[in-house]
């Protein structure tokens, strides 16, 4: 299954658990593999509280400089891309009862470095065999 993400910002976090979830109904017990699939982008576990959300924004922006890179010769985001590889590109949740198996504050945060952008979003679940 594949999620389009749009983004509105350089750095921006999106909260994409419900449409990950409404993606597994189907499947009773199992994991579910979140990946981002762009080399500016990552995937994290996280509360969506707002002003945590602008915490993570500024916590991201402050990863790296944003220029001085050798990278940016070729298209100027290379700081997006050494923020993603320090983030990680993807989560694994358990599900159980067609439903993410996450603790009571935790979200999947998609979380944007070279925005604003589209993105894709795949989501993969292995069933459980019993």
């Amino acid at each position: 299954m594949e999620l389009r993400v749009s983004t509105e910002d350089r750095i921006d976090v999106v909260d994409v658990t419900d449409r990950v979830e409404a993606e597994i109904q189907s499947i009773e017990r199992g994991l579910c593999t979140v990946f981002v699939e762009h080399t500016t982008a990552a995937v994290s576990i996280n509360e969506a509280e707002p002003r945590l959300l602008e915490d993570v924004e500024a916590f991201v922006a402050e990863l790296s400089a944003p220029e001085g890179w050798r990278h940016d010769a070729l298209d100027g985001n290379a700081d997006a891309h050494l923020r993603s590889s320090v983030l990680g590109r993807d989560v694994s949740v358990p599900v159980r009862g067609g439903e993410l198996a996450l603790g009571t504050w935790q979200s999947i945060l998609l979380i944007e470095c070279d925005g604003p952008r589209e993105r894709s979003v795949s989501v993969t679940v292995t069933p459980s065999v019993e």
